[in-house]
């Protein structure tokens, strides 16, 4: 019940930073998940790993929430639909962050659709201790030069959010 009422307490008072193209996007919602299982990757060669993840299923949102505990196994990001019901194809997802891996890397970047007739998942999970740096991350959609959709996070420090941090099971990296 604690970790309830923390929840709901962090999903009333973290009024997420989004914009989204009002002649584009339909809905547009953001928060955390646990790490959905993954069936297969996509390449990407504009991140640091070489590809993204193929999920089966959407995991749901944990929490609506804008704030994110660095922890292992945690995802964030967003799920949006497009106005148009025949989606949108051959957009690219940007995502910016705090200096990550040897290279000091602040932008990665793949390819990815937007469904018109379901949300679409856009997520960045930790998987790498290197992955899991702190400060604002930033999620932009872009489709021909145009900006669909724009939403900071703040990633924190898992003691930071305890019970968000241990919400999937990952207890050790609170000692």
């Amino acid at each position: 019940c604690t970790m309830r009422l923390m929840l709901a307490f962090l999903i009333c008072t973290s009024l997420p930073p989004i914009a989204a193209a009002q002649d584009s996007i339909a809905s547009l919602r953001v928060g955390v998940v646990c790490g959905p299982p993954v069936i297969g990757s996509s390449p990407a060669p504009d991140t640091i790993a070489g590809s993204t993840h193929l999920i089966a299923q959407t995991p749901p949102f944990i929490a609506e929430i804008t704030q994110v505990p660095a922890v292992i196994g945690i995802g964030f990001g967003v799920k949006a639909q497009a106005l148009d019901p025949d989606g949108l194809s051959g957009v690219t997802i940007i995502v910016t962050h705090p200096p990550m891996g040897d290279a000091g890397v602040t932008q990665q970047s793949y390819q990815s659709w937007i469904s018109g007739t379901e949300p679409s998942p856009t997520f960045y999970q930790f998987d790498e201790d290197y992955e899991r740096v702190t400060g604002t991350w930033t999620f932009t959609a872009v489709l021909d030069d145009a900006e669909l959709f724009s939403v900071a996070f703040d990633v924190v420090p898992p003691q930071a959010l305890p019970g968000l941090a241990e919400a999937c099971g990952y207890r050790d990296l609170l000692s």
